[in-house]
Order: C-alpha cells, then sequence, then structure tokens
C-alpha cells in the first residue's frame, strides 16, 4: 500500500511539473504581429475566440471551451469574435452581430452552430436568417434590419481589422490579452487549447505583477 501511495505522489508530482511547464512561443502559441484590443473591462485578462459558424473544428471546440469558460475566474473576460476569410464566414459575421445587436445571440449561439452542423443549413442568405432568428422572439422585419443595419456592418468591419492585425489565416483561435495566438496546431489538440489559455493568462499576470 506504501508502495502504491509513493508511485501515486510521484505521478502526481510530475504531472504537476508538466501542466507547469514554461510555454514556448512557436511551438505553444503564437505571437500577434500587431496586438488587437479586446475587451473592455479594466483590470481583467481578455480571451477571446475567434471562430467561424460553417468550421467543423470550432464546432467540435465548443463543449469543451463552453466548460473551461464556465469555471473562468472573475478577472478573466472572455469574448468571442466571427473570423472574416471568405464571404460565407461574413455572412456568418453578420448574422453573429445582427443576433448580438437583437439581444438574441446566447440563446441563438449554439443552435445556430447545430443548424449548420447537424441538419445542413447554409444560413447564409439574409432571409433564411431572418427566418430562423424570428423563432427566438424577433420580427423578420427586425431580423432584416438588423442585418443591413450601420451597426452590425461597423462591426464586421472591426473584426475585419483585427483579422489582418493579428494576420489569421484560420480557426478557431484563442486570443489571450489580444497578442497570444493558440490555435490547434500549437495547442497539439482542440480539447488543449484552453489548457493553454489558461497558462497564458497566469502568464499576463505575472507581467502585471512584476510591472507593479
Amino acid at each position: 500500500m506504501l508502495k502504491s501511495l509513493i508511485v501515486g505522489l510521484a505521478g502526481l508530482g510530475l504531472s504537476t511539473l508538466v501542466s507547469a511547464a514554461p510555454l514556448t512561443e512557436g511551438e505553444d502559441y503564437t505571437l500577434a504581429p500587431n496586438a488587437v484590443e479586446f475587451g473592455s473591462q479594466d483590470g481583467k485578462v481578455n480571451v477571446t475566440e475567434i471562430f467561424w459558424y460553417g468550421c467543423p473544428h470550432c464546432y467540435s471546440l465548443e463543449d469543451p471551451l463552453n466548460a473551461w469558460v464556465a469555471d473562468l475566474p472573475e478577472n478573466v473576460e472572455f469574448d468571442r469574435m466571427p473570423a472574416t476569410l471568405g464571404a460565407n464566414w461574413t455572412k456568418h459575421a453578420v448574422a453573429f452581430y445582427a443576433a448580438e445587436q437583437l439581444g438574441i445571440l446566447d440563446d441563438v449561439h449554439e443552435d445556430f452552430f447545430d443548424a449548420i452542423h447537424q441538419e445542413g443549413q447554409q444560413l447564409t442568405d439574409p432571409d433564411d436568417i431572418a427566418a430562423f432568428f424570428s423563432d427566438y422572439g424577433v420580427s423578420e422585419d427586425d431580423a432584416l434590419k438588423a442585418l443591413d443595419g450601420f451597426g452590425v456592418k461597423s462591426q464586421v468591419n472591426r473584426a475585419n481589422a483585427a483579422m489582418r492585425n493579428l494576420e489569421l489565416m484560420g480557426v478557431p483561435a484563442l486570443v489571450v490579452d489580444g497578442r497570444f495566438i493558440v490555435s490547434p496546431s500549437t495547442a497539439g489538440s482542440l480539447e488543449n487549447m484552453p489548457k493553454i489559455a489558461a497558462q497564458l493568462i497566469e502568464q499576463v499576470r505575472q507581467e502585471e505583477a512584476a510591472q507593479e
């Protein structure tokens, strides 16, 4: 029994050392060529997921990412930003920001993913998106106005600018503090992305503490 306890403790120590191993730029994460200002709350470390509704890897990341986000401390701010790397990507970005403006994003987000990946819907035509949104307590007219509104277009333009600054060529990606980019390739797997992001959050905190 004692031998088993010693082996167990040794294994725990190794696991702890592995999880706390320093991250390496270019291997565990990449550094954004130009930092982007995400978030608006002072004193909080921002983590922004960059995704596309049509991306199967983004869809697969949803469950592990949501589980991680649910346990984030209060000093971490989590956001999402739709990528705009193509025509359909941009149409889905418009849908995302329109849903946000209409106040239905929290209810729509997961279902929008499901409709594309489980039901085979495209959801790129404004009329189809408006009809989809109408199941969430908004009229199709109001949805169409939001989809074509100035506010949504401005947000899409900001997303375009962020994509250019980050020089992202694929998704999903987790951006920590507007400068550290975690991808499936750097993290080693989709499930490992939040773990690398958590270490980067701690790294940012240590940098901030050193500057005080």
